[in-house]
Parts: C-alpha cells; sequence; structure tokens
C-alpha cells in the first residue's frame, strides 16, 4: 500500500499471532483475581499492539534487504529491540521501505518506490525510515522502528506529522541492525 511495505505479514499469521495472544491471556487470568489481571499486563504492556519494522532490522525467518533486493538474506533471529517487542505481547505486521542501506534523507532513494507523504503525495516523505514514518502516520501500525544516524528517522517522522525518537548512544542494542554508519 502506497509503497510502505517491502514485506507484509499474511493475513492469516496476523489472526493467528492475535488467538495465540488470547490464548495466553485466558490461560493465564481465568479465575484470577484483578491484580493477576494487572500482573499479566505489566509482563506483556505491548499486549495485542501492532507495530513495523525498517527493512534494515532483522526479523526471525523474514527476508532483510536494507532495499537492495540483491543484498536480501533471512534473519535466524530477531534484533534485540524486535524481541523484545515480540516478548512484550507486540503484533508484528511487516517491514517497511527505507532509503537504500539508510543512506538519504528525502525518502525516495528504493527499488521498492517511494513511500507517499501523508499529507500531499506530491511532497517527499523524508528519510531514510521513510516506510517507517508512512506506516504510522497512515494509521497501519501503532508505532514502527527505523533507524537514525543523521535525522533519518527524525525527518520522516516530522514530514509526516508523527513523533520520532532517537535513543541515546548504547541505551538499546544494534544487535540485528545494518547500520548506515557505525554512531
Amino acid at each position: 500500500s502506497d509503497n510502505i511495505w517491502i514485506h507484509r505479514v499474511a493475513s492469516n499469521d496476523l489472526l493467528q499471532r492475535a488467538q495465540d495472544l488470547e490464548t495466553l491471556y485466558i490461560n493465564s487470568s481465568s479465575n484470577v483475581s484483578t491484580e493477576d489481571a494487572d500482573s499479566f499486563f505489566a509482563k506483556y504492556p505491548l499486549y495485542g499492539i501492532p507495530f513495523a519494522v525498517k527493512d534494515n532490522i532483522d526479523v526471525q525467518n523474514v527476508p532483510t534487504t536494507a532495499g537492495c533486493p540483491g543484498y536480501a538474506y533471512t534473519a535466524s533471529e530477531s534484533a534485540d529491540c524486535v524481541q523484545r517487542v515480540l516478548n512484550s505481547g507486540g503484533i508484528f505486521v511487516g517491514k517497511c521501505n527505507l532509503d537504500q542501506f539508510a543512506t538519504g534523507l528525502n525518502g525516495t532513494r528504493s527499488p521498492f518506490g517511494t513511500p507517499v507523504n501523508r499529507y500531499d503525495a506530491s511532497l517527499i516523505p523524508g528519510g531514510s525510515s521513510s516506510g517507517s514514518a508512512s506506516a504510522v502516520a497512515h494509521g497501519l501500525v501503532s508505532f514502527a522502528f527505523g533507524t537514525d544516524t543523521a535525522g533519518s528517522g527524525r525527518v520522516p517522522a516530522a514530514l509526516n506529522g508523527v513523533y520520532g525518537i532517537k535513543p541515546s548512544a548504547d541505551m538499546i542494542s544494534t544487535r540485528g541492525v545494518i547500520p548506515a554508519c557505525k554512531s
């Protein structure tokens, strides 16, 4: 949809993840107190929340291309940041388009097309996390992972009317992330 996605999870797999989470909740909360239910949501704070991942960040058994089909490989495990969200109950929806190898600020350097700016299709979406910002701005997911070396997460977020947050260095592991450069 509008060049946002490089890979989307199949509908039946999304429904299965939601059903698995629902079963987890039912099995852990049947005949228990409100305090136990609160404990469940403390353990799974992102329960049922859909999210997306920029395609330079690994998701287990999903191709990672970094915006270059010839570079594609299938990750054997998820990046730490993705695994933490999955362990917290998030629902992975798909991998988002980006400026190839995360090297651009305008969002137009991808063989998968240019994600559409939320406000005006004739405007650039910003990059390199263009697909991630567009997915959130279009309401397709609640949040998305991107990367930000020199503004490539915050710029597309701003151009699409959403927030882009760059954590302090070393606060989040970069294992499983293809960086534009190490910073």
